[in-house]
């Protein structure tokens, strides 16, 4: 055995032991209790969404074809051996970098942002989806090829790998998952064991570079939301709606709220989509008023 002491962990610590068959939960490669949770959330998520669409079961229909297809593929890639995943995620990088830079060229515009692109055979797809999980599996593994925790030559090709697709997905724009994409590399290189030091530097670096991104890079209508957020008062009838509606949603529901089905903003049209982002504003505000 190897005198490696993580891999000593890893073999050591099967919960069954040696000589015990595994389970069928071991043998499908499935988590039975995240697997429940994950169920429950999705059952809350269909009722929540019955009530806030007007009771309109198509859509909950929709929303459950919607589960079932993510169940499935969440059943089969979790067949897939690790280290076939390992293998392919510098290709599977590299296309999504390629498919980044033919949006650019060719993407479709719908909206006002350039975000899609149009693959024969397969129709529209988002790319930038695919960096959500091309990201941290591309900084795992290029760090996981080097001593830990990671040089300053190590750190400086991750927020490299992290840096250039997410200027390509802000372009598009599209700042939210551009955001997402960075944090999901920046989280791996964080728990590849960062001293304090150095993030203590980059949070410090991270100021001047955010004062330029709000004054050269931000389009209008992104400086827009981020101000919204914090004072949506600012504009009552228009960026700042939706804020303001939950707001009053809660007010009117206070900690027992109005029941099932009867909610008066979603309810009597006070929303131009109430079934779609207000339902997480709602729950942000929510998680606000208990902090």
């Amino acid at each position: 055995m190897s005198s490696n002491p993580q891999y000593r962990f890893s073999r050591q610590s099967h919960h069954l032991g040696q000589g015990h068959a595994p389970s069928l939960w071991q043998r499908i490669h499935i988590d039975p209790w995240l697997t429940l949770l994950l169920l429950t959330v999705c059952c809350i998520g269909l009722t929540i969404l019955y009530s806030a669409a007007g009771q309109d079961v198509g859509m909950v229909l929709r929303q459950m074809v919607s589960y079932g297809v993510a169940f499935t593929v969440m059943f089969i890639m979790a067949q897939i051996p690790p280290s076939l995943y390992r293998t392919f995620t510098p290709i599977f990088y590299v296309m999504g970098l390629i498919l980044l830079v033919l949006v650019d060229i060719i993407g479709e515009v719908r909206m006002g942002a350039q975000r899609w692109i149009n693959l024969p055979g397969f129709g529209s797809v988002q790319p930038s989806e695919f960096m959500k999980l091309g990201m941290p599996m591309m900084c795992a593994w290029f760090l996981s090829k080097r001593d830990l925790p990671p040089s300053l030559s190590s750190i400086v090709i991750t927020l490299a790998l992290i840096i250039v697709p997410v200027l390509l997905i802000a372009k598009e724009p599209d700042l939210g998952t551009s955001l997402l994409v960075a944090a999901s590399g920046i989280f791996v290189l964080f728990l590849a064991g960062l001293s304090w030091r150095l993030i203590s530097a980059a949070a410090i670096l991270a100021i001047p570079l955010i004062a330029i991104a709000w004054n050269f890079l931000l389009h209008d209508y992104q400086r827009t939301r981020v101000l919204t957020l914090l004072n949506p008062e600012a504009d009552v009838q228009g960026a700042g709606w939706n804020i303001i509606q939950s707001k009053t949603a809660i007010g009117a529901g206070g900690l027992t709220g109005k029941g099932y089905l009867e909610g008066t903003q979603s309810h009597l049209h006070f929303l131009p989509e109430g079934h779609t982002d207000f339902l997480s504003r709602l729950f942000q505000k929510s998680l606000a008023c208990w902090v």
